[in-house]
């Protein structure tokens, strides 16, 4: 468990945790986030995240990873949210021109129970 906590420590600030609590909520262009999202992670796991429902600052969010699938209603501050353990931040076009963002998950292996982040792009379509 101390393995946990020092790579949520030590990537903290990496994942975009640096958000002062006093940050303020503002609503979101809906259609920014809104659709199917799509990735696939170093270790060759692939995800998908879709978001439907934004109204203002909220969403309701869906993330299928292999057999784990959580649905989630989320916060969106200063362009990312969080669902579980994962987190994902829109970061605009990537360079075909589709729809980019970053997804970080801790991923713990229920063997050994070593946690890693693991980081992925996602694309939108």
């Amino acid at each position: 468990m101390a393995d946990l906590w020092n790579i949520i420590s030590s990537n903290y600030v990496t994942v975009g945790g640096a958000v002062p609590s006093n940050a303020k909520y503002v609503p979101v262009d809906a259609e920014k986030y809104e659709g199917s999202w799509k990735g696939k992670y170093a270790n060759g796991s692939r995800f998908e995240l879709s978001i439907m429902n934004v109204n203002g600052f909220r969403a309701k969010v869906k993330y299928v990873n292999g057999a784990t699938t959580k649905y989630q209603d989320v916060l969106i501050r200063n362009s990312s949210f969080r669902i579980g353990d994962s987190k994902f931040m829109l970061v605009g076009k990537n360079a075909d021109g589709q729809d980019s963002a970053q997804v970080a998950t801790i991923v713990t292996n229920p063997v050994t129970g070593v946690s890693t982040l693991e980081k992925a792009a996602a694309t939108r379509g």
